[in-house]
């Protein structure tokens, strides 16, 4: 009679152990398939409002230096990356020959004032006489008119001096503003052609970064706006410049204006040549929904305007509730490379996932974790 009634006992144990082990193993199955987020509230922010272009660093001001001779390169007094003062030499051109001219004219001039002052001690003497009624009014007028042609050819003479001086003072080229030799374009001994320019004088304590900005940007651009400026020689730093000039103008092959950024450079980092990045800040936009892009899910759309086919982009984002993804659709009123200002599609203190989401579907179990959590 025992045996009859232990066995059900047992059999009824088992079952019940096998009930219990299959809960537990069905919790741990749903567990398991959660999906790991990190999420942080959706809070008030601030977006600032930018325009990035590429341009290129430009000296704030550069003079080409010509040689007004075409002869021969006598000597350089500089080389590239020398400071000169305004008035420097720069260049010495080959100028026997305007020397000999010089010494000519300085000749003709000592014979026009001798020619000169002959004749007026006869102008004066013929004056005399003519007051003493001595002399014809017609030998006066003669002498008046020679005495008139030697002043004229003295004056002559004179302006021959000061122009072959002036022609020799050229030999000797000068700096034509204080700076630093950018680049030069010859050797000595090279014959110096006055259509090419000997060297270039910068100035670089400030540089001009220059862009060009598209019609639909220009409304946005103002002088005086603070802009951004990186370089690839040095990655990890920003410089900080104005807008110093836009061109009233545009382009009318491209439709853009030429635009220009002005940087302090007292230690001449940066160099003329050089690529830059431009971020242009035109405005802030306070107590928004500030969503980071990283978040985001972007899709590109094609829609229908006015019978035409625009592409547009649509931003989707996901939201934990009751341990679940939900799905929300954003309606975005501005767009930075960082953020999303968002105008509907988000409650304050709603938990957003920043992270995870490409896994996520609408109703996907999510496991919220931190970021330590993430990094093992």
């Amino acid at each position: 009679m025992r045996r009859h009634w232990i066995l059900p006992l047992i059999v009824s144990s088992l079952a019940i152990w096998g009930i219990g082990c299959s809960g537990s193993t069905s919790k741990t199955d749903e567990a398991a398939a959660r999906v790991p987020v990190e999420v942080v509230s959706v809070a008030l922010g601030e977006i600032e409002q930018s325009i990035t272009y590429n341009g290129d660093v430009r000296a704030e001001l550069e003079v080409k230096v010509f040689s007004k001779i075409p002869d021969r390169i006598e000597k350089y007094y500089v080389d590239e990356g020398n400071y000169v003062r305004q008035g420097a030499p720069v260049a010495r051109i080959f100028a026997a020959t305007i020397e000999q001219g010089v010494r000519q004219a300085e000749a003709g001039l000592a014979a026009a004032r001798a020619q000169e002052a002959n004749v007026a001690v006869e102008y004066e003497r013929a004056q005399k006489l003519f007051k003493e009624n001595v002399m014809s009014k017609q030998q006066f007028d003669m002498v008046q008119m020679q005495h008139e042609a030697a002043k004229a050819a003295l004056e002559q003479a004179q302006a021959g001096v000061i122009s072959a001086r002036s022609t020799l003072n050229d030999a000797t080229v000068t700096a034509p503003i204080p700076g630093i030799i950018g680049k030069r374009y010859y050797e000595a001994g090279d014959m110096a052609n006055p259509a090419m320019p000997l060297v270039t004088v910068v100035q670089m304590e400030r540089v001009k970064v220059a862009f060009d900005a598209t019609e639909n940007d220009l409304g946005r651009l103002k002088v005086g706006q603070e802009a951004i400026v990186h370089v690839k020689s040095f990655e990890n730093e920003s410089f900080q410049g104005r807008i110093h000039k836009i061109s009233p103008v545009l382009d009318p092959m491209s439709r853009m204006a030429s635009v220009e950024v002005l940087v302090n450079n007292p230690d001449r980092r940066l160099k003329p040549g050089m690529f830059a990045r431009v971020k242009v800040v035109t405005g802030k936009l306070r107590d928004v929904i500030a969503v980071p892009r990283h978040a985001t899910i972007e899709k590109n759309i094609i829609q229908n305007v006015n019978n035409q086919e625009q592409v547009s982009s649509q931003y989707l984002v996901y939201v934990v509730k009751d341990d679940r993804a939900q799905q929300r659709k954003l309606d975005v009123s501005y767009v930075n490379h960082v953020q999303l200002a968002v105008r509907a599609g988000l409650e304050l203190g709603e938990q957003l996932v920043v992270s995870g989401q490409a896994g996520l579907r609408e109703g996907t179990a999510v496991k919220i974790i931190d970021k330590a959590e993430a990094a093992l």
